[in-house]
C-alpha cells in the first residue's frame, strides 16, 4: 500500500459516513448543517479522485492494487451519492434518473473488463474530467437544494433549484452520450479483432489448400 492508495481508500470510507449523515437524524436541517457538511465531504471526497491518480503518476506508484481501488471508489461514490439523493432529494433526483446514471458506470465496467479478457483496453473518454466536475456540481447542489431553494452567501446568490435540476439533467445526458462513447469504442475494437482472426483463418486455409496441391 502506498499513498495513493490510501488515498482511494479513504474515499470508499467516506461514503457510509456521507449516507449516515444525510440519512440520520443526527445533525440538524434547520440551520442547513446538515446540508453543508454532506456538501462540503462529497466534495472533498470528490478532489481526492485528482490527487490519487497525481500522485500516483508523479511518483511512479502506478500498482495493481490501485489500479483496482480508484475505479472502485469512484463507482461507489457515484452509486452512493446518487442512491442517498434519491430519498434524501427526490423532487430533484427521482429513482430513474438515478438508474441511468449508475446503469452507465456499471456499463462502462463491464466492457472495461470484457476488453481485458479478449487482450485490449478502452481508453479513457475525453469526457471523463468533465464528467466528474458535472458530477460534483450536481450532487453539491442537489444536497443544498435541499435546505436552500435558493441560497444567498454574502453579495452572491445562488438558484440552487435551478442549478441542481440543471446540472442533474445534463449528468444524465452526459452518462447517455459517454456511455454510447464507450460502447462504440468498444465495439470497433472487438470488430477489429474478428476480422483480423477471419483474415488470418483465410489466409491460413488457403496456405494448406497450397500444401496438398504440391504434394
Amino acid at each position: 500500500m502506498n499513498l495513493p492508495n490510501y488515498i482511494s481508500l479513504s474515499r470508499i470510507f467516506v461514503i457510509p459516513v456521507l449516507m449516515w449523515i444525510l440519512l440520520s437524524n443526527r445533525f440538524s436541517s434547520a440551520n442547513g448543517e446538515k446540508e453543508v457538511l454532506a456538501a462540503l465531504l462529497f466534495v472533498a471526497a470528490s478532489v481526492t479522485d485528482a490527487i490519487d491518480g497525481y500522485l500516483a503518476r508523479r511518483r511512479n506508484q502506478i500498482t495493481t492494487m490501485g489500479m483496482l481501488l480508484d475505479p472502485l471508489a469512484d463507482k461507489l461514490m457515484v452509486t452512493a451519492a446518487f442512491v442517498t439523493l434519491v430519498q434524501f432529494n427526490p423532487r430533484i433526483v427521482p429513482a430513474w434518473m438515478a438508474v441511468v446514471i449508475i446503469g452507465r458506470e456499471f456499463l462502462v465496467s463491464g466492457l472495461r473488463t470484457i476488453a481485458a479478457q479478449q487482450g485490449f483496453t478502452i481508453e479513457a473518454s475525453d469526457l471523463g474530467k468533465f464528467k466528474m466536475v458535472l458530477q460534483i456540481v450536481s450532487v453539491t447542489a442537489a444536497i443544498l437544494d435541499a435546505r436552500w431553494a435558493v441560497w444567498q452567501w454574502g453579495r452572491f446568490v445562488f438558484p440552487m433549484e435551478l442549478i441542481a435540476k440543471t446540472a442533474v439533467w445534463a449528468m444524465v445526458a452526459l452518462s447517455l452520450w459517454s456511455a454510447g462513447d464507450y460502447f462504440a469504442a468498444f465495439w470497433s475494437k472487438i470488430d477489429s479483432r474478428v476480422q483480423r482472426r477471419r483474415r488470418r483463418a483465410f489466409i491460413l486455409s488457403r496456405r494448406k489448400k497450397g500444401n496438398v496441391a504440391a504434394t
